[in-house]
């Protein structure tokens, strides 16, 4: 036993950089499913030894639809038992169905959706750039519009959203769906780029921050206490920034959490998860093979894995029965990986 466990907990011990460049092959990779991948998958790269007990030998990682425009907002939902994510420029969300892989149209029109979730009553909520609103599904079918405008003018294309145990809505609003008709209406933003949380008692919204000039990619650290939101607009572009939570409310202390770059490429980020151990999970792109797909960083900071794909990474997200399987949209696909962690929230 102990020696299959040795097995599958393969150590790769070369130095990041060294990796990440003398092993890039996904770009070569046949993701058709019509060839076996041989165990260890090669595209689960190791950069340091605290990685590699969230590696699993015996999984690989599966490319589980493809034809999307721009796959974003991918969200679990644990009662139903199904994937949910936005083809944002074709106006649709797709679900799939866990118990037999079932791919349909979930919702057609769906407002250039973006970023989804579901609360803590198994709502779901989405980010809509073509209204430039926040909006709720709700049990009985009704559409509840949460957040549409900020001091009386329209809000610039919600992007992400995640929700607080107090029941408290947090989302982005950079207004990339507003800057192209590809994912949107074009058309003026006519507010600052912000970070908002919506009250769950008295639905007011307040601005949580203002400082960053893209805010995107939105999560909590698994106890809530502090948030980690993506400014794609950087600089540098798709770093990633952790702010101090104070009574689950009001943000402090916003400082660098980490940067993108990696073996000299410099692409960016995006959507971002933390597991139970507070790692952060961060989709990655625009810099190529070698590059693109998912990075980890571990609580300090520091990148300690890398799951490597043939195209830019939006968003991703835990779900599965156990939340033990890392669901990730890439630009025109959808993959899956089965990682030895969970996700540190409902979705």
């Amino acid at each position: 036993m102990s020696k299959r466990r040795d097995f599958l907990a393969t150590t790769i011990t070369t130095a990041a950089g060294a990796v990440v460049a003398g092993a890039a092959r996904a770009d070569d990779r046949d993701w058709s499913g019509n060839r076996p991948v041989r165990y260890p998958d090669a595209d689960v790269v190791v950069l340091d030894p605290r990685f590699q007990k969230y590696k699993l030998g015996n999984a690989a990682i599966q490319r589980l639809h493809s034809g999307t425009a721009w796959a974003e907002g991918p969200a679990w939902s644990a009662v139903g038992r199904y994937l949910l994510w936005s083809d944002i420029p074709n106006d649709v969300q797709l679900r799939r169905i866990d118990d037999d892989g079932h791919i349909s149209v979930f919702r057609s029109p769906s407002g250039n959706s973006n970023g989804n979730t579901f609360d803590f009553e198994g709502r779901q909520i989405a980010c809509e750039h073509g209204n430039r609103r926040v909006v709720r599904y709700e049990h009985t079918g009704a559409l509840t519009v949460l957040a549409d405008n900020w001091n009386g003018k329209p809000l610039n294309a919600p992007n992400d959203v995640v929700v607080h145990p107090d029941g408290g809505i947090w989302f982005t609003d950079p207004g990339y769906g507003s800057m192209m008709n590809y994912e949107g209406h074009k058309g003026a933003l006519q507010i600052k780029e912000a970070a908002y949380r919506i009250d769950p008692r008295t639905a007011k919204m307040d601005m949580v921050d203002d400082a960053l000039n893209k805010p995107n990619g939105i999560c909590f650290s698994p106890d809530y206490k502090k948030l980690y939101v993506v400014d794609t607009g950087g600089p540098p572009p798709g770093a990633i920034h952790v702010f101090d939570v104070a009574d689950g409310r009001r943000l402090s202390g916003g400082r660098r959490f980490c940067t993108m770059e990696l073996d000299g490429k410099r692409g960016g980020s995006d959507g971002i998860r933390t597991d139970v151990d507070g790692n952060l999970w961060a989709s990655a792109g625009w810099a190529g093979d070698g590059f693109d797909g998912v990075h980890v960083f571990a609580p300090d900071g520091a990148r300690i894995g890398f799951i490597r794909l043939p195209e830019t990474a939006s968003n991703l997200c835990f779900g599965g029965a156990k939340r033990n399987r890392l669901f990730i949209t890439a630009s025109q696909s959808l993959y899956a990986l089965y990682v030895e962690t969970q996700g540190a929230h409902i979705t």
